[in-house]
């Protein structure tokens, strides 16, 4: 008990009021916010909407998260984009200066915009700040918590000077209700919203909202002035027949008979299979009227519809309708909406705008194998079995390219040359696939003996052994043999460690070395000689470069990168990358005997062999030349790789680019791809079939939403396909936002 009564062990609470609330602090990142948005003070002077502007103009929209505690809110700032007005010396921005929002209250330019944010329609505002709960958050519903957050506003309005109005969303999200407030020096507006289940009697007419209106302003001025009145009557008809029959019926006799959409290969179905429209809005418009012209009460109405000056017609689609485009694409796994752009005129704008479509989308060209293989796939799963059948066609297809590799016949719908890394991956793989195949193409060509020269050369062979005895004879052996070994040439294709020479090319070699003749030429060069001799210089036949996609060319960056920084590392590397520069002297050595370094610097590189103009001993002005600083540099590649490069033409060198292995690798690459791999990999090819097909529906409506909408979608998808980590998930979110899935039902 004594030590209860002890006053030594009370213990006090002190509250430190210096410490921040939650509240203080929500308050402070709402400033925060408007300060990084540069919102405060008085903002810039814009110039009056034009009519119809906020239709027709661009809507920007940026958002941040802030949290009230534990509660996540999004504050969002939408605006009209537009161009200041040009400052014209004067002081525009008076401190006194009604705000832009208040102003744009008055303006009667754009009543009743057909696609904008409700509280642009309603307040005809063209800036405003939107504080509104995060995803999965509960609705602020309390009336307390309501008032907490209008404080809040109020309070980051005054601190920051900001002259935008700033609402809260209240109440369920469905009800759209908000509440907000704009201040001004000396001036203040109060925004608020009513939701009725049923409209009052009284309000149901023109004379019964003016009575309200003036009694809301509150001005004191008398007579009031009349007021601008808007007004529109919008009917809107539900009672919509439904058509169980939009298609047209089926062609039993085509190749997919009993299809509805008229499907056949090529062309993807398109179109609804039910009635996509819920609702048709009729609106009667009278833009601008003044209190006292028309009556408008409870016995009598001067507003015939009839005579309304502006008519307009908007329709309200159905939620996910049963869409042919959507079901076959979606059952695919691809989840985006595809089409095959079948169009009949081959205009050159088209053709422009199609190549510039693929390149964004880093996908094929729409006349291409891989774009019309995207398409079959999508059929096949759809109309053919589903999983199964897609398997079992890539496995044929697979099959196919290898029976052409090995025959040495092209793939067909492949542009030439080496594969182009501005389209999709697959598309490389099957580029480089006919690279191979035209390589080896070609050297068979080159071995092969003519039937006439084969039996002509066997002919002579025989009648000369029987003239002649056996020196005939072993002579008549010996070019049999080296014949035979020329035929042998394209069996060391298969071999890993390939090289051209056999003994017979051998032993030709080094008594070409030996007489100095030269080999492997092309042309003179620009009537060059050698340095040491008069000879021409000419320009030797080098091997062409190895062609490689880009999965080849990260993987070669990727070891190149991992050789480290040390000598020996640069060294090694260095020595990778100069395969191609050897090759080179050596077809240079051969072609040009006796030739030096400054020789071939002089072809290869002309900017590393300097020349400059110098006077001799008699007073004769001649040229002298050298090689260029980094050339004389101790170590330098291009010296060392002079010195170990031999005297051999290109056709006797190993070959730099291995077509029977690449060919072999792409084979083995195509047949390791999974169906899903494969709907990966042609994904690109997909989304550019349905944007041209989305195209070319819409170029015989003419429909500037769409073509908005489908502007949109490309953009998205090009920054998403282009990205090197590829996020599916994210595609297809982005996807369905811009509407794609659901324009092709309208």
């Amino acid at each position: 008990m004594a030590a209860d009564s002890d006053p030594e062990s009370e213990v006090f609470e002190i509250t430190d009021f210096t410490t921040a609330s939650e509240w203080e602090r929500f308050v402070s990142r709402v400033e925060e916010v408007l300060n990084d948005w540069k919102l405060t003070g008085n903002t810039a002077r814009k110039v009056s909407p034009e009519k119809g502007e906020y239709t027709s103009g661009t809507w920007a929209e940026k958002s941040q998260e802030i949290n009230f505690a534990d509660f996540k809110f999004y504050i969002s700032h939408y605006f009209l984009k537009q161009e200041c007005e040009e400052d014209d010396g004067k002081d525009n921005l008076e401190e006194d200066a009604i705000p832009l929002a208040m102003q744009d209250l008055l303006c009667m330019n754009n009543d009743f915009p057909p696609r904008a944010h409700c509280l642009v329609r309603w307040f005809g505002i063209r800036e405003f700040v939107v504080i509104s709960p995060g995803t999965n958050c509960e609705a602020v519903i309390s009336e307390s918590k309501c008032n907490l957050l209008l404080s809040s506003i109020s309070i980051s309005l005054a601190n920051s000077g900001c002259q935008v109005p700033m609402f809260v969303q209240i109440q369920q999200k469905w009800r759209r209700m908000y509440a907000g407030e704009c201040k001004g020096p000396g001036v203040r507006t109060d925004f608020e919203i009513v939701h009725l289940r049923r409209a009052p009697v009284q309000y149901n007419h023109l004379s019964g909202l003016l009575d309200i209106f003036k009694s809301k302003i509150g001005c004191s001025l008398f007579p009031l002035p009349p007021v601008n009145i808007a007004i529109r009557f919008t009917y809107v008809l539900q009672d919509w027949q439904q058509y169980s029959w939009p298609q047209q019926p089926p062609d039993f006799d085509a190749l997919l008979g009993g299809e509805v959409g008229g499907v056949e290969f090529g062309k993807f179905p398109f179109g609804a299979c039910e009635e996509p429209i819920s609702e048709l809005h009729l609106a009667t418009t009278w833009p601008h009227l003044t209190e006292g012209i028309v009556v408008d009460n409870d016995v009598y109405s001067d507003l015939d519809p009839l005579q309304a000056p502006h008519w307009s017609v908007r329709v309200r689609t159905a939620e996910n309708p049963q869409c042919l485009l959507d079901a076959a694409v979606e059952k695919s796994d691809c989840k985006n909406n595809t089409q095959l752009s079948n169009s009949s005129g081959t205009s050159e704008q088209e053709k422009t705008s199609d190549y510039n479509l693929f390149h964004q989308l880093k996908s094929a060209p729409s006349d291409s194998l891989t774009y019309r293989l995207a398409l079959c796939v999508c059929l096949v799963n759809y109309y053919y079995g589903g999983l199964r059948a897609v398997g079992h066609l890539w496995q044929e297809f697979v099959l196919e390219l290898r029976y052409r590799c090995e025959n040495n016949h092209l793939i067909c719908g492949l542009a030439g040359g080496a594969p182009d890394l501005r389209c999709c991956l697959l598309h490389q793989k099957f580029q480089m696939l006919n690279c191979c195949i035209e390589r080896k193409k070609a050297r068979d060509e080159s071995h092969k003996v003519p039937e006439g020269k084969e039996k002509e050369h066997r002919v002579s062979g025989a009648c000369q052994k029987s003239r002649q005895g056996p020196e005939c004879a072993t002579s008549a052996s010996s070019s049999t043999r080296e014949m035979s070994q020329g035929k042998s040439w394209d069996s060391w294709s298969d071999s890993e460690e390939e090289f051209f020479e056999c003994l017979s090319d051998q032993g030709e070699t080094e008594a070409t070395q030996a007489e100095g003749r030269a080999e492997g030429r092309l042309h003179p060069y620009n009537n060059m000689t050698l340095l040491n001799s008069a000879e021409p210089l000419y320009v030797p036949i080098t091997q062409e470069p190895a062609p490689m996609t880009e999965d080849l060319l990260a993987e070669q960056s990727e070891v190149l990168t991992k050789l480290g920084t040390s000598a020996e590392g640069t060294h090694l590397r260095a020595r990778m990358q100069s395969a191609c520069l050897l090759s080179d002297m050596e077809s240079f050595k051969a072609a040009n005997p006796g030739c030096v370094l400054e020789d071939f610097v002089r072809w290869y590189s002309p900017r590393d062999y300097v020349e400059e103009e110098v006077v001799d001993e008699k007073g004769n002005t001649m040229v002298t030349g050298t090689l260029s600083p980094r050339m004389k540099i101790p170590g330098n590649m291009w010296v060392e790789a002079w010195e170990t490069a031999r005297v051999t033409p290109a056709r006797r060198q190993k070959r730099l680019f291995d077509d029977t292995k690449e060919a072999e690798k792409v084979l083995h690459y195509m047949a390791m791809q999974k169906p899903a791999d494969l709907a990966r990999h042609l994904l690109p090819c997909i989304l550019h079939a349905t944007i041209l097909k989305l195209k070319e529906e819409e170029s015989a409506e003419d429909i500037p939403s769409v073509q908005k909408t489908i502007q949109q979608a490309t953009v998205q998808a090009s920054k998403l396909l282009q990205s090197p980590n590829q996020d599916y998930k994210k595609l297809e979110v982005s996807e369905n936002s811009t509407g794609l899935s659901t324009n092709n039902s309208v």
